[in-house]
């Protein structure tokens, strides 16, 4: 029996002394890298510092900002302001032709022109006095009916237009007071008008 038990412990110890050296080895942590493909470039070092020459500027935006719109400043004496008006186009004559008394599309353009101005802000502390014009052709009499009629329908024009009716007067001057002196056509024309003048 003996033999029986030192085969059997010969064998043990056979056995544990194959195994004692795979208990005894632990596990080394293995850090793997990413792998980098052919595609995409490594990222560049940020921590490292860069040569301020080489560094590239953003570009200054080329659409310089709209300047702040400046109040315009209307003149105080009223003559000049019926100039400065004019040249600004915010007043217009309205202009008629031979022997008539009717608005043209012309003349209602330039009476919407003066009718928007006068109901801005800066138009609407002003009232207008139409002056009915005509050429020399006619008796005294009928040019001062038809300077009336002129005047009139100017003005009723530019109260369709909002234009409050009572800020508005007329008078006919006729032939008396040509704007030009002429004896042909180009005169002629631009004496037949309805004149627009600011007033107090």
């Amino acid at each position: 029996m003996t033999k029986m038990w030192k085969a059997l412990l010969t064998s043990l110890v056979i056995v544990l002394v194959v195994l004692a050296p795979a208990c005894k080895t632990t596990k080394k942590k293995v850090e793997t890298k990413p792998e980098v493909t052919a595609t995409e470039p490594p990222a560049p070092d940020l921590s490292a510092t860069t040569d301020t020459a080489t560094q590239v500027k953003p570009a200054d935006d080329f659409v310089q900002p709209a300047a702040e719109p400046s109040e315009e400043v209307v003149p105080a004496e009223i003559e000049k302001v019926n100039q400065w008006a004019r040249e600004k186009g915010y007043i217009r004559d309205a202009f008629f032709q031979y022997d008539e008394s009717t608005l043209s599309s012309d003349a209602q353009a330039a009476l919407s022109a003066s009718a928007n101005w006068l109901k801005s802000p800066q138009g609407s502390s002003y009232n207008l006095l139409l002056e009915g014009h005509c050429d020399e052709r006619g008796t005294e009499q009928y040019n001062l009916a038809l300077g009336d009629r002129r005047a009139n329908v100017a003005k009723d024009y530019l109260a369709t237009l909002g234009v409050d009716a009572s800020r508005i007067r007329t008078v006919s001057y006729g032939e008396e007071r040509p704007f030009e002196e002429g004896h042909d056509e180009s005169a002629w024309s631009q004496n037949r008008r309805a004149h627009v003048v600011l007033v107090r």
